[in-house]
């Protein structure tokens, strides 16, 4: 089972929006998003944000159990996904070469890329969960929309 389904999906999107219409505040609008992801996807122990800064992904607002703060371009799910500009789905992050465990009950991850209003890389949205495989296609299209309003309102 994906981490929502599409009609779930369908209202987050509208709720993420509507929490940062009009905020340019990337920490209030990466704190209010992580929150609502967090508390509204299914089996989620992780929702949060790494921003690009000197060079490597550093931790920003998110929810779950304290996290990697700093995580080095082309390293783990989030380092790879940073370089790539390519979401990542992991089923089983057990597989994934180089993955970097901050929580050691995490067995499947979604990253996605966050451009700014320019598109370059600002960094990336974060979700792992305990259950093996429970991200899928679902989840990127509408995670990628939702990380795509951040800066692009």
């Amino acid at each position: 089972m994906s981490a929502a389904t599409q009609e779930e999906y369908q209202l987050l999107v509208a709720q993420a929006q509507a929490l940062i219409a009009g905020e340019d505040d990337w920490v209030a609008n990466t704190a209010n998003l992580s929150a609502l992801l967090f508390n509204n996807l299914h089996e989620v122990n992780f929702a949060g944000v790494y921003r690009l800064k000197d060079g490597e992904l550093i931790l920003g607002p998110f929810q779950g159990q304290p996290a990697c703060v700093h995580i080095q371009i082309g390293k783990g799910v989030c380092g790879t996904v940073a370089k790539n500009l390519k979401s990542e789905i992991v089923p089983n992050v057990h597989q994934f070469s180089g993955h970097i465990a901050c929580d050691s009950n995490t067995n499947s991850e979604i990253v996605l890329p966050i451009l700014d209003s320019k598109g370059n890389l600002w960094g990336v949205f974060d979700f792992d969960s305990p259950k093996l495989n429970n991200f899928n296609e679902v989840d990127e299209k509408y995670l990628a929309q939702i990380s795509a309003n951040i800066f692009n309102k």
